[in-house]
């Protein structure tokens, strides 16, 4: 599986992004899909997650501010993001894992896209 992201833009704060995945061999909803983020030196973090049966989970962080969503015409899994704030700064990166994944853990995605840059002004 190959997952490349795009969408990553410098904004200024409480702007909106619309991030992309685009997942090869994405069939049949084979693979939960999250996308995590990672600010200069400091560790990963889960962002959003949403499974095979379509369901979702947030980090407490972006709740009511983020939506993930899948095309499944497109292969591709989005991360809408509203009201972005400085701290929402950092790089994204999807990932997937085979089968039904309903948590934010990294060992949990075997998947890893490249990343794309969210830079949130003040």
């Amino acid at each position: 599986v190959q997952l490349v992201e795009s969408g990553g833009d410098s904004v200024e704060s409480g702007g909106s992004l619309r991030l992309s995945c685009a997942v090869s061999e994405y069939s049949d909803r084979a693979y939960s899909i999250s996308w995590f983020r990672q600010a200069p030196e400091q560790g990963r973090e889960g962002v959003a997650n949403i499974a095979t049966d379509d369901t979702t989970r947030y980090a407490d962080s972006v709740k009511g501010r983020f939506t993930i969503s899948r095309d499944n015409t497109k292969n591709t899994l989005y991360l809408q993001m509203n009201s972005l704030k400085p701290e929402d700064t950092a790089m994204y990166f999807c990932a997937a894992g085979r089968g039904k994944i309903y948590n934010l853990r990294e060992k949990y995605y075997n998947y890893w896209g490249q990343g794309t840059q969210v830079t949130v002004s003040s």
